[in-house]
């Protein structure tokens, strides 16, 4: 079955756009800044915090990275008009313009920072595949300087560096979210081995709480929320110091349990035009769903019976 379901997954980019959009629609908010608000509002009555994408990365022209800088730009000032405390940005640095040209990429990163400590807001850096990771963290070394407490990154437990990015990283104002990472990388650099993923997790966790990081444990995998929350009792972590953070329309029984057990949890929202090819990333990532996609496009009608 995991042939079979992987031999889907890469079949993916031939299922026709509607199907698509019909099986990842839990996933996304919509194409919108007010379907993104909605589904805040509707998460905030649920007692979670949110962080909003627009999604698009890899943009190919200066041109663009400069309208998605602007389009974020406008949803911090949106989200403080809105009165919406507690949600914050996610950005990718690829769509800021980093491998066009690294300087607009800052600029363009530090404009979004700026208007999002004006508006008591913070941003947080999201991490991309490896040909990116040396490049992101040198922006967020130079931004949390100039903006202490208002800007975060994002730290991979499959890349075998990570360890050491949080010792050089680690320090005052830093702020980490960890999560497993998505990215297939060669095995010279990440661990393949789903375990020792697992056990790098908890290593760098361990070592940002014990250097006093802000830290948001992003996971679905209750195995991890298990050594996690071990971690935060043994370091005695005020509740102010550290969040969950889950993706809108997976693990939602888990982030029920979480929130009633009292802890800050942060739902990632992802929005916007660009949502074909996160569609088929996240469909790639459950084979289920993109089993049940499949099969879609070969269903028939069920023949109504004659009365």
């Amino acid at each position: 079955m995991k042939l079979l379901d992987r031999a889907i997954g890469l079949a993916l980019p031939a299922v026709p756009k509607p199907i698509v959009r019909y099986f990842s629609k839990r996933y996304i908010a919509g194409t919108s800044v007010d379907d993104a608000l909605s589904v805040v509002r509707t998460l905030r009555a649920q007692g979670a915090m949110a962080t909003l994408d627009i999604l698009g990365e890899f943009i190919t022209s200066i041109d663009e990275a400069d309208a998605t800088a602007g389009a974020y730009v406008a949803l911090v000032r949106r989200i403080a008009h809105e009165g919406l405390p507690d949600t914050n940005v996610s950005v990718k640095l690829t769509a800021f313009g980093l491998l066009l040209d690294r300087e607009r990429c800052l600029a363009n990163t530090r404009e979004l920072v700026r208007v999002a400590a004006e508006c008591g807001n913070f941003v947080r850096i999201d991490m991309e595949d490896a040909s990116c990771t040396s490049k992101t963290l040198e922006i967020y070394r130079t931004l949390r300087a100039e903006f202490p407490g208002r800007v975060g990154v994002v730290l991979q437990s499959r890349l075998r560096r990570t360890l050491g990015d949080v010792s050089a990283l680690s320090g005052p104002d830093a702020n980490f979210r960890i999560c497993k990472g998505i990215y297939l990388e060669p095995r010279a650099i990440a661990y393949t081995d789903p375990e020792l993923v697992r056990a790098n997790f908890t290593l760098a966790l361990e070592q940002m709480l014990e250097r006093g990081a802000y830290v948001g444990i992003a996971t679905h995998d209750e195995r991890l929320v298990f050594e996690a929350t071990r971690l935060l009792r043994r370091f005695d972590v005020p509740r102010e110091r550290y969040e969950f953070q889950m993706l809108l329309g997976v693990e939602e029984e888990l982030r029920r349990i979480l929130l009633s057990e009292g802890h800050r949890l942060r739902v990632y929202i992802p929005f916007g035009e660009q949502w074909y090819a996160y569609s088929v990333r996240r469909l790639r990532e459950n084979p289920q769903i993109a089993w049940y996609a499949f099969k879609a496009i070969f269903q028939r009608p069920t023949p109504t019976p004659n009365t």
